[in-house]
């Protein structure tokens, strides 16, 4: 099935940016020379936590955001906008060591088929109907690709497989119809230049569809051009199986899932998992490629139920905790208690962008990165995910430690009536406002809240800075969908009737100031606290804002001041610091944040 769709400031050479220069540029990647420290993707104290449910404030979560991700994701149970979303989903969030949200919702099975005539679901007996649990089975879909990614890894650390050597180099036959050059990089990042599927399903035998990958043209020239393909993890699906004289799914059990003891994460489960398995669809012409009814516990998707059930790019059935813990295992650095399924640096590739030539389709080894779509506010350059056609989803954010499972089965009945990905967005809008961000100073700080389509303005009084030289110091911290969302520092000399940018600086321990000549700011600012410096003019009464516009799709974690204040030739004009002025102050969409 096709793809589920509806950076950091430059700082010194890193080890992970001389990696991804040497790879880029068609270099070898040699892990064994790396020295082995921990991946950013762990966590920064060194320590490996496994998981435990424990409370919200346990894991450093405000609680009424997470029970708002419950609340908002019942309400897509219901028409979002015409149909429901899914029929039920478990909701899994936690940070470091703790899952402080486990929440089953609505149904795993509640239709028997789909009537095309009425565009409704004909519902099962209420005896046959199956909720939601904690340990309901989803069909991942795509969200499959990670487990083949980290297999693939796996080989590249032990020397097995070269990233920057061809497919063909080890699948001879790949090497047809213009495909010699195809990298195993350019198959886990999505830019080898295959369409996004073809259905191999058509062909009868096994041989067959090898033969459809072999003849398939890319229809760009490898590594000119970002392509979301299913075919990139086929194809790697057969580089490991001939690599190591194995099948994936046996890959799977030895190299993952046994290690870490996942028991609820595998291919084609038995039948005897059924019961606790989410239904998916009604599949029938014209709408899915095969006539199979209600598909439970079997692979929905097409192709990889044409090849056994076992494919690079779909086919896992898992469960949210076994989801959690694979999360856990990575933003450890590759471990979990004594297991250790991956080296530090090789993480480490996993979260870095090697798709810096395609901005907006930022990805790593396997996963993708910064996608708002549908990581929504816990996108940052570093955050890592995947989706999966069914209605599920993964989400790991460095940064705050934080993951987010959102398993759905969005196809029941019919995949025709899903539409978008906002319950992924609502969820990861809330996990990320769970965080907290504590004031620089004092007990509260101003927060430009988190809304879509808006325009929100925190407004200083008008001062007297004719005598000169005045300047405006704050606290600033931001993270804003790049380019999309910007806060802006702004003046006005005629009571708010034109407003004109005012130029800041904003610089943050360790590192070279960074000039904001439009006098905004926008994207990635590393969520943390910046100290930021304006001149501002001179006039008897300027009027000073800081204004946060956002655009009606996504939004980012929000932005935040603190500690204001505008001094002129050695006289404080104005304090935020202090009660009677920060009475003055006028917001409009901005709130007191203690977090």
């Amino acid at each position: 099935m096709t793809r589920d769709m509806a950076g950091s400031r430059a700082g010194g050479l890193t080890r992970r940016r001389l990696v991804v220069g040497s790879l880029v540029s068609g270099g070898a990647l040699a892990l064994g020379a790396l020295p082995a420290a921990p991946a950013t993707a762990a966590p920064a104290s060194g320590r490996r936590p496994t998981l435990r449910h424990g409370s919200p404030e346990h894991a450093g979560l405000l609680p009424a955001h997470l029970r708002q991700l419950v609340t908002d994701a019942e309400a897509f149970l219901g028409p979002s906008p015409r149909h429901p979303w899914y029929a039920g989903a478990v909701l899994l969030a936690g940070r470091g060591g703790t899952v402080a949200l486990h929440e089953p919702i609505g149904m795993a099975v509640r239709y028997a088929s789909y009537d095309e005539k009425t565009d409704t679901g004909v519902e099962l007996p209420p005896d046959r109907q199956l909720p939601m649990t904690r340990d309901t089975v989803f069909d991942l879909a795509s969200v499959s690709k990670l487990f083949t990614s980290v297999l693939a890894v796996q080989q590249i650390e032990r020397g097995t497989l070269d990233l920057a050597g061809t497919v063909a180099s080890y699948l001879p036959d790949f090497g047809r119809a213009g495909k010699q050059e195809v990298t195993i990089r350019q198959l886990l990042t999505h830019t080898s230049g295959f369409r996004a599927w073809i259905p191999l399903y058509d062909a009868p035998t096994y041989e067959g569809k090898l033969e459809l990958i072999w003849n398939e043209a890319p229809l760009h020239p490898p590594g000119t051009a970002y392509l979301y393909s299913d075919l990139n993890l086929i194809s790697l699906q057969l580089v490991l199986e001939e690599i190591t004289g194995r099948t994936l799914d046996a890959l799977l059990r030895d190299e993952i899932t046994g290690p870490l003891g996942l028991d609820g994460t595998r291919y084609n489960p038995p039948a005897s998992w059924k019961p606790r398995i989410a239904a998916t669809e009604d599949a029938r012409r014209p709408w899915s490629g095969l006539d199979r009814g209600l598909v439970w516990g079997e692979v929905h998707d097409e192709n990889a139920y044409s090849l056994g059930g076992v494919a690079g790019h779909a086919g896992v059935f898992s469960r949210a905790w076994d989801l959690a813990v694979l999360g856990r295992t990575l933003l450890n650095g590759g471990s979990y208690g004594r297991a250790r399924i991956l080296r530090p640096e090789s993480v480490d590739l996993m979260f870095t962008d090697f798709n810096a030539a395609f901005p907006g389709d930022e990805h790593g080894l396997g996963f993708e990165l910064y996608q708002h779509w549908y990581m929504g506010a816990m996108a940052t350059p570093r955050t890592a995910g995947h989706t999966g056609f069914t209605g599920t989803s993964l989400v790991l954010d460095p940064t705050t430690d934080s993951f987010l499972i959102v398993l759905g089965n969005s196809v029941h009945p019919v995949r025709t009536w899903r539409s978008g990905s906002a319950p992924r967005v609502a969820a990861g809008n809330h996990l990320a406002r769970a965080v907290p961000v504590r004031p620089a100073r004092g007990r509260t700080s101003w927060f430009s809240g988190m809304a879509n389509a808006t325009a929100a303005t925190l407004t200083l009084p008008g001062l007297d800075t004719s005598p000169g030289s005045a300047r405006l110091r704050c606290a600033l911290w931001w993270d804003t969908e790049p380019r999309s969302d910007v806060l802006a520092l702004e003046s006005s000399t005629d009571d708010g009737a034109t407003w004109h940018p005012v130029p800041f600086t904003t610089a943050r321990g360790g590192e070279d100031p960074e000039e904001h000549p439009a006098g905004t700011a926008t994207g990635w600012s590393g969520r943390v606290w910046h100290r930021a410096t304006a001149a501002v003019p001179a006039a008897p009464r300027l009027v000073l804002r800081w204004r946060y516009g956002t655009d009606a799709l996504y939004v980012g974690r929000g932005a935040y001041v603190d500690a204001l204040r505008v001094e002129a030739a050695g006289t404080v004009l104005f304090d935020g610091a202090r009660p009677a002025d920060a009475a003055r102050l006028t917001a409009v969409g901005w709130q007191r944040s203690a977090d």
